[in-house]
């Protein structure tokens, strides 16, 4: 596994990313990617090669491997960081869209023209949502295997002692696990470092839609005022206008004052 890949891709990614996304990056490459290439693949190693049965009948040892252990432990979280990975790419490459889209503006505008985006990596429009599905997205893939995890491994647990009767077995055969208890711990680390990446993206999604909302808020109750001050000025305006046009009347047509008749002296 080429870990550098995902280092450049980690690294990109936190550029467009919020505070906790930037916590989110750090805890995936720190203690889950450095924890996997350092440790983790010594710690497991050949896991069907250490799987010691008390027996020598042939092929019973292979069948009780794979019957208790279907999927390679270390092999699957390998996958879990792939693919708990890849929604980044989702948000470079949108970024990378709109920065081709704003230079191809500017060659056919020229270099004076008005710009398509304000920021090509501000989280608006589009962007926005891409980045928000890129979050439920790794939200639901750390979910997805954990699910698993737990399927296959009772509790997140190795045994230290398993019992097989499948043939080609003779009868009950006990079968042994090189170093449970390190394995176990590597286990819950493993746990406890997707649910802290779970509890991470549910806070910077909760944060992205408060805020969204909060700008819509802010937004609306700028166009209501901003619509109640024209109307106030349309009724300023129209209000001089007939105060003027009533002047121009009164000059064009003065009012004739009737003298009342001259009263008879007795």
């Amino acid at each position: 596994m080429n870990w550098a890949v995902f280092q450049g891709l980690l690294s990109g990614a936190s550029h467009f990313s919020t505070g906790f996304g930037r916590i989110w990056l750090s805890v995936v490459f720190v203690f889950r990617l450095l924890v996997y290439v350092v440790a983790a693949e010594r710690v497991w190693g050949d896991e069907q090669g250490e799987f010691d049965c008390n027996t020598k009948q042939p092929g019973c040892t292979n069948v009780c491997y794979d019957y208790y252990f279907p999927v390679s432990h270390i092999r699957l979280w390998a996958l879990q960081l792939i693919l708990v990975t890849c929604p980044s790419l989702l948000v470079i490459m949108h970024v990378a869209y709109r920065e081709d889209r704003e230079r191809k503006h500017r060659e056919k505008q020229g270099e004076n023209c008005g710009r398509l985006y304000v920021d090509t990596g501000k989280k608006r429009g589009g962007l926005w949502w891409t980045y928000l599905i890129s979050l439920i997205a790794k939200a639901l893939v750390d979910v997805v295997f954990l699910y698993i995890f737990h399927r296959i491994y009772q509790n997140y647990s190795l045994p230290r002692l398993v019992k097989c009767t499948l043939n080609p077995c003779p009868n009950i055969v006990d079968c042994f696990i090189s170093r449970p208890t390190e394995k176990n711990i590597f286990t819950l680390f493993m746990v406890a470092t997707t649910a802290l990446c779970i509890v991470l993206n549910l806070c910077e999604i909760g944060y992205l839609v408060i805020k969204r909302c909060r700008e819509c808020v802010i937004q609306k109750h700028l166009k209501s005022q901003s619509t109640n001050v024209i109307a106030y000025l349309q009724k300023q305006e129209m209000f001089h206008a007939n105060n003027k046009l009533n002047e121009e009347l009164d000059q064009l047509n003065p009012c004739d004052h009737v003298m009342p008749p001259e009263t008879k002296l007795k």
